[in-house]
């Protein structure tokens, strides 16, 4: 387990890729895919890109949220053909990280964010960082 400072400090780093111009996703993608064994961060940010605004800004699953999905599959993602044990696992936490995110911003889904104006990206951005590093 990270300790809490060690969190915040990827959250932070997520923020400043976000403000820096970088799309929700590859905010958190990037500010973290090290942590799982992916060290070329210009590829983090290429693998990453079109999963911004809810998937090719089609306002479909918020892009911070695919960030924290697609770590989750650095993390425990199979790479066996026809591992129906470990697709189990990995669809198993991205489903708990689904619904942390879900009780925190009431939706995974960008439109609906967006539309309730509760949070702004950014937010959403440094949390999907704190879900996703909680459970590393």
């Amino acid at each position: 387990m990270m300790s809490p400072a060690d969190i915040e400090e990827r959250a932070l780093k997520a923020k400043a890729l976000f403000k820096m111009g970088y799309n929700c996703s590859q905010a958190v993608f990037a500010a973290c895919s090290d942590l799982y064994g992916l060290n070329d961060k210009e590829l983090a940010l290429r693998i990453s890109a079109a999963f911004g605004g809810g998937i090719g800004r089609m306002r479909k699953t918020c892009g911070a949220a695919c960030g924290m999905f697609m770590l989750e599959g650095l993390n425990t993602g199979s790479a066996i053909p026809n591992d129906p044990t470990g697709k189990m696992k990995n669809y198993s936490r991205v489903q708990m990280l689904a619904n942390e995110y879900r009780a925190k911003f009431g939706s995974t889904t960008c439109e609906r964010l967006l539309a309730s104006g509760k949070q702004p990206c950014i937010e959403m951005v440094a949390e999907a960082v704190r879900i996703v590093l909680s459970h590393k």
